[in-house]
């Protein structure tokens, strides 16, 4: 077990700490007799060096402002603001650091993350499970460095001294066969101030349904055991070390529908509930991830057995969470804690309504951390020639746009290169395939008359590094998922279908009865055979609202959306655009 000490000098600082279910003041304010420690804390990083062009909603001078956030040298400067606040700190991040990450880290599998956050300067991350993407030995390697291959990207294109990260990856509840942990399950640092020393520990996992989510060979001989049992068997062993307070940093995680400072947790759900409904009270706070959503909340609003501070930053280093505890100098015992979710502002961007969205002079701004920028600087130039490489060459352009029935072109082309990843039996032999369409980002527009298509045009369709999932379901699953695509008639949600798959909707009937004459591969669904389906990692894990897919066992994982899609027009040059008519509306 690898124990940090940190151990900083002593001088005048104070900070405000308020109930956790109070608005917090960010101005500092003299606390003589207590210790006081900040823990910084994000989460679902998945690689986004440049700013995602995301926005987050705040109200500024009583008015809802969109304000642009994220971006790796952004999150740095803000991080390396509060450490120089506040001496004593920490720093974690709870999971999903790694994996389905944008182009310019995912061309070099992931290095340029690791060394970005490295030059951040954190204490542990809590390993999610896209950290298990590439495998267990890939992801040993992303730890300790090396440039030993293990997937068909080559490593170490840009560093060949690739050292692997700085900080520690935790996961306590994941196994090997020896009934060792893979990473450590603990991180402990000490924090000294005079003749005064304070533990703070930190036990980090990922979700136990990690393994559903993932390729069953990368993670072959590993087992993911429930998160909240093994948090409880950790509690009595780092009191015994004389640990003061005790973070759980966890990827698991709910939605709620305040806001990302709603301290009274309102409207709390997901999967993350049940594990505080279980975990010892002696945990003080829980720093969550995996559900991209974000909050920072008193967990007793909702059961008050369980007095936990809840947090998490949401995704892509938009957010920053500032947690505070406030620590008795004489009984070391915690006080006060609190937690306040901080913007990271970052540059203006035009969104998809073709808005401006520009930063606010009324919120901190923390500019740009110059050692992160010229990692994701240079990195981001050796991706460019990976953007321009021709990938095939296509006749017209492919668009997302609607047909009556709610196909689209490129959809449905999508989702048909997704099948043909997934058709061999090695790969799950697959019967048809299922596409989101929030996850077809961009028009595939090629010049009239015909032209190449390269890599770059690719990514913009399809950014979000979504693995294939193969799902086995029974016909009967099968109905049921389709006819939950029109609970809403106003507003269906109509997922594209590969070219197996064709059906009959009728929205006039009551819905359970809307969907009529399904066949794959020209064959009447058999309601109580068993099929084979492609989704993508989202779809598979519930996204949209498809419950059905993430309560269906999983056949096996497969490769990106990106790569499917690449190879799929590599080897059909000049296809034509798909036909839109595999949905008959009545």
């Amino acid at each position: 077990m690898k124990i940090y000490t940190f151990v900083s000098r002593l001088f005048a600082f104070s900070l405000v700490f308020l109930s956790a279910c109070a608005p917090m003041n960010e101005q500092p304010v003299a606390s003589p007799s207590n210790f006081n420690i900040s823990i910084l804390a994000f989460n679902d990083l998945h690689g986004h060096l440049e700013p995602p062009h995301l926005s987050i909603r705040e109200r500024i001078d009583g008015i809802q402002k969109e304000v642009p956030a994220g971006g790796a040298a952004y999150l740095s400067a803000a991080i390396q603001h509060y450490k120089k606040l506040n001496p004593h700190h920490a720093v974690v991040s709870a999971g999903d650091m790694i994996g389905a990450s944008p182009l310019t880290s995912a061309l070099f599998l992931d290095e340029p993350t690791i060394e970005a956050v490295n030059a951040m300067g954190i204490d542990f991350n809590a390993v999610g499970n896209h950290e298990f993407d590439k495998g267990t030995d890939e992801l040993l390697r992303m730890r300790k460095g090396g440039c030993a291959k293990f997937t068909r990207i080559e490593p170490c294109q840009i560093n060949p001294q690739f050292p692997g990260a700085n900080f520690e990856f935790l996961a306590a509840n994941v196994k090997k066969l020896d009934n060792q942990t893979l990473f450590p399950s603990y991180g402990i640092k000490t924090f000294k101030q005079g003749n005064i020393s304070i533990k703070v520990g930190f036990v980090g996992m990922t979700l136990k349904g990690t393994p559903t989510m993932v390729t069953p060979e990368g993670i072959k001989g590993l087992r993911f055991e429930d998160e909240a049992a093994t948090a409880n068997s950790l509690v009595s062993l780092l009191k015994a070390q004389g640990v003061s307070v005790l973070v759980l940093v966890i990827h698991e995680g709910g939605l709620v529908q305040g806001n990302h400072n709603d301290a009274a947790c309102s409207g709390l759900s997901g999967d993350i509930v049940p594990v505080l409904n279980k975990l010892d009270t002696a945990y003080d706070v829980v720093v969550s991830g995996h559900t991209h959503r974000a909050y920072a909340c008193d967990y007793s609003k909702i059961n008050p057995q369980k007095p936990f501070l809840l947090t998490s930053a949401g995704q892509y280093g938009t957010l920053l969470t500032h947690i505070q505890l406030s620590i008795d100098s004489q009984t070391l015992r915690l006080q006060h804690k609190s937690a306040h979710n901080i913007i990271v502002q970052s540059e203006a961007f035009t969104n998809a309504a073709g808005h401006q969205v520009e930063p606010s002079s009324l919120l901190p701004s923390f500019g740009k951390e110059k050692v992160v920028e010229k990692i994701v600087n240079e990195y981001r130039l050796a991706s460019q020639v990976h953007v321009q490489k021709v990938i095939s060459h296509l006749p017209s352009s492919l668009t997302r746009n609607a047909s009556r029935s709610g196909e689209s072109a490129l959809g449905n082309l999508i989702a048909d290169a997704q099948w043909a990843s997934t058709a061999a039996k090695e790969r799950g032999a697959s019967d048809f395939a299922l596409m989101n369409p929030g996850g077809v980002r961009a028009d595939l527009i090629i010049q009239p008359g015909g032209g190449t298509v390269n890599f770059g045009q690719l990514f913009k369709v399809q950014p979000f590094g979504n693995t294939m999932v193969v799902k086995r379901m029974t016909g009967s699953q099968i109905k049921g998922l389709l006819e939950h695509q029109f609970v809403n008639v106003e507003r269906p949600k109509v997922l594209f279908p590969s070219h197996q798959l064709r059906y009959t909707v009728d929205l006039q009937k009551e819905l359970g009865q809307r969907i009529s004459q399904i066949r794959i591969s020209d064959q009447s669904l058999n309601m109580t055979g068993l099929y084979h389906v492609t989704v993508n990692s989202f779809l598979a894990s519930g996204g949209d609202g498809f419950y059905q897919l993430n309560s269906a066992p999983t056949v096996s994982g497969g490769e990106l959306d990106i790569d499917a899609l690449s190879d799929y027009l590599r080897k059909n040059p000049g296809i034509k655009p798909p036909d839109t008519t595999r949905i008959q509306v009545l």
